[in-house]
């Protein structure tokens, strides 16, 4: 692997302030000359992955442009353990682009494992959502919005419908539905295809708890849940009503423009 300096590609980008952050937080990297590591402040952001030398810098040191990189959970080197590795490897990795800037590997290191998991899975979200896929811990109005732009109007996501017809073809009858957990390595599998924007074919050889393990990780990973932190003291309104009066309840859950399920519901 070719480790080149960050500044080689950070001349170019300029952050735009106006636009929120994906992510933000603390990662070390690694110089290509003295192979040293620096701790710096790193934000992402739709376009690339800015660093700063603190949090409080507001001019960032250079960027990592990400528009058909890769990135890529580095294995543990039992040699030098605490080291929680990953790479981003940009479009036409080891050749040089119109601007003459060279398309090397940049290695990154996050404090533990988990950090070093959920910062390769944003800056894959960053990489995949504007080819429409994405969709894991991605907002559910701008998974619809993308894919209703793209695509036939749906009442649900791709990914949603796919899950929910398969269990309810194969899985009723199931025992352990949503309890026993799928094979680990395809849902996996699977979640990549669907943030890619593929459409994986779910068929006879598809296990379905695999199925339904991919269904509740792409719930548990919305930032917001199904029912939204605006919307939950009015459900629990609802369901104190439909305690006393279980009609008057129902019509309150299903007509209420406040509730905002009507559109779901019908």
């Amino acid at each position: 692997m070719v480790l080149g300096e960050l500044s080689r590609v950070s001349r170019p980008c300029s952050p735009l302030d106006q636009e929120r952050a994906l992510k933000a937080g603390w990662l070390k990297r690694q110089r290509s000359i003295m192979k040293n590591w620096q701790l710096r402040w790193f934000v992402l952001r739709t376009e690339a992955l800015y660093f700063y030398k603190d949090q409080d810098e507001t001019k960032a040191q250079g960027c990592i442009p990400l528009q058909g990189s890769q990135v890529n959970e580095l294995p543990a080197n039992q040699d030098e353990p605490g080291r929680h590795l990953f790479e981003i490897v940009p479009g036409g990795s080891g050749e040089k682009d119109r601007t003459g800037i060279s398309h090397e590997s940049f290695l990154l290191m996050a404090s533990s494992q988990s950090d070093m998991e959920e910062w390769v899975r944003a800056i894959r979200r960053a990489i995949w959502a504007p080819l429409g896929g994405g969709v894991f811990g991605q907002h559910l109005e701008e998974t619809m919005l993308c894919e209703n732009q793209c695509g036939p109007q749906r009442p649900v996501p791709v990914l949603v419908e796919q899950c929910v017809c398969f269990i309810r073809q194969r899985g009723l009858e199931e025992e352990g539905l949503f309890r026993a957990p799928g094979q680990t390595n395809h849902v996996r599998e699977l979640q990549d295809a669907f943030d890619r924007g593929e459409k994986p074919v779910l068929d006879s050889t598809t296990d379905v708890h695999t199925v339904a393990s991919l269904l509740k990780l792409y719930i548990r990973e919305l930032p917001e849940p199904v029912i939204p932190f605006s919307k939950y003291t009015q459900f629990l309104s609802c369901a104190q009503l439909l305690l006393k009066d279980k009609e008057m309840a129902s019509e309150s859950l299903y007509f209420s423009p406040t509730i905002n399920t009507y559109q779901f519901m019908g």
